[in-house]
């Protein structure tokens, strides 16, 4: 399909012309410096091996972040303070957006605008409050969710999503394998509470259960153009649900549990693959698991338990919230010394409506509903996915922390994956009918997203 002459476009050749001036000046800083600081030429060194690189695969950079995207560990230097795993996006970021293939499909296209009008209804907030932890966050909100998008989306595009997604999986079965072995080695001395993996670096166990429960989902489904074998996907499914239990995660397992009902729902339809019924019974027995851990901390009337913790949380944000009911006291409110207390609300909808007010909770609800609604619509052959891991963050959200590092900006990764490569193999059609079938969904995804 031709690509008209668009303003889109005219930013990639101008991106173009930018980083190609600034290799050739790097090439002449790495001249200078390699008597003097071997270290830093090396650096910019594979700087321009990358660029060069992209030139002849768009998609090269956004694949080398896939790892790194998955890593919680914190950067601390020189005043800065950030997760692995929002540097990896930053740096994926502005490669995917200049140099990926366009057009976007209808249903990418619904999302970023979904992700788009998130971002303005927050803005009032950004405005209303200034301070710097809110336009940062601003930021980095949008990063995590159109960010994330334009990335998966390039990495699919280019014709790499089995290999990324492979790659996901194994990464996080590796550390499903950890968290396991952790957990051996804590119940033998007689500690049975929940794990938080400390290799490859220390983790939070609802991080790790979080990642766990994605990578669980995809191996569940395992649609045909992974060309994973049975096997394969079962051991890494297995594994990731075992350490997922070692985790004790009960958000992740929430999530996870939500996942798999819709996968098992929807793969049953008419002339689809189809997936066991047992595993609802796994589903049974983690909501169980789930109540009485809930139970028991109820029945122990300790009142610095996680269950009275949130209660008391949930009663603090909206006596914060009352503040400033229509716009919200700020993002990362919680940075900040105005209040008496500082927490993070772990509920995704009292943090919203907290930081941005009712403008920013009708936001937020369009962001995730829409979303939902887009990839239900979706060709359940690379819509499933997406849906599902959306799902899971989603009820994820409601049990804990929402604005995240990686726990939110994986799902929408995987996302934009799935987009990538179902807009591949529209553009292979030689008859163009696919991008004809998604053109005449367009304005039904409108409807729906309306």
């Amino acid at each position: 399909m031709t690509e008209s002459f668009t303003f889109l476009r005219i930013m990639r050749f101008l991106g173009l012309a930018v980083m190609s001036c600034a290799g050739v000046a790097l090439v002449g800083v790495i001249a200078y410096l390699v008597p003097t600081q071997p270290l830093v030429s090396l650096g910019l060194a594979a700087a321009v091996c990358l660029f060069g690189l992209t030139l002849v695969d768009s998609a090269i950079v956004p694949l080398l972040m896939v790892v790194p995207v998955l890593a919680t560990y914190r950067i601390a230097a020189n005043g800065v303070d950030l997760a692995l795993s929002d540097a990896a996006l930053f740096v994926a970021f502005f490669p995917a957006l200049i140099f990926a293939q366009r057009p976007y499909t209808p249903t990418m296209r619904a999302l970023v605008w979904i992700g788009v009008s998130y971002q303005a209804a927050t803005l009032f907030t950004v405005v209303a409050n200034p301070y710097r932890a809110n336009y940062i966050e601003w930021v980095h909100a949008g990063m995590l969710i159109v960010g994330a998008l334009v990335v998966g989306w390039s990495i699919g595009r280019e014709g790499h999503a089995r290999l990324a997604l492979t790659i996901l999986v194994v990464a996080i079965s590796v550390l499903g394998i950890a968290a396991i072995a952790q957990g051996l080695t804590q119940y033998a001395s007689g500690n049975f509470s929940g794990v938080y993996p400390s290799w490859p670096f220390a983790m939070h166990k609802n991080a790790a259960g979080c990642l766990l429960g994605f990578a669980a989902a995809i191996a569940y489904v395992r649609p045909s153009w992974l060309r994973w074998s049975p096997w394969f996907a079962y051991a890494c499914f297995w594994i990731c649900l075992a350490g997922l239990g070692v985790t004790q995660s009960r958000q992740a397992m929430a999530g996870l549990a939500a996942a798999l009902i819709v996968i098992v729902m929807r793969t049953h339809d008419k002339g689809r693959e189809r997936r066991s019924k047992v595993i609802l019974l796994a589903v049974l027995g983690a909501t169980g698991f789930v109540l009485v851990m809930v139970r028991n901390q109820i029945a122990s009337g300790d009142e610095h338990n996680s269950f009275f913790q949130r209660i008391d949380w949930f009663n603090e944000s909206m006596r914060i919230w009352e503040t400033d009911p229509l716009f919200g006291v700020g993002l990362r409110w919680w940075y900040t010394d105005r209040f008496e207390v500082a927490f993070q609300p772990p509920n995704a909808l009292l943090e919203t409506l907290s930081a941005a007010g009712i403008v920013g909770l009708a936001g937020f609800v369009v962001l995730m509903f829409g979303s939902l609604a887009v990839l239900w619509r979706m060709d359940p052959k690379y819509g499933l996915i997406a849906f599902t891991v959306v799902l899971s963050r989603f009820v994820q959200g409601q049990l804990d922390l929402f604005w995240v590092a990686v726990q939110t900006s994986v799902p929408f990764l995987i996302a934009g994956i799935c987009l990538g490569a179902h807009g591949r193999e529209l553009a292979e059609q030689p008859t163009g009918e696919g991008w004809l079938t998604e053109q005449a969904n367009a304005a039904e995804l409108e409807k729906t997203v309306a």
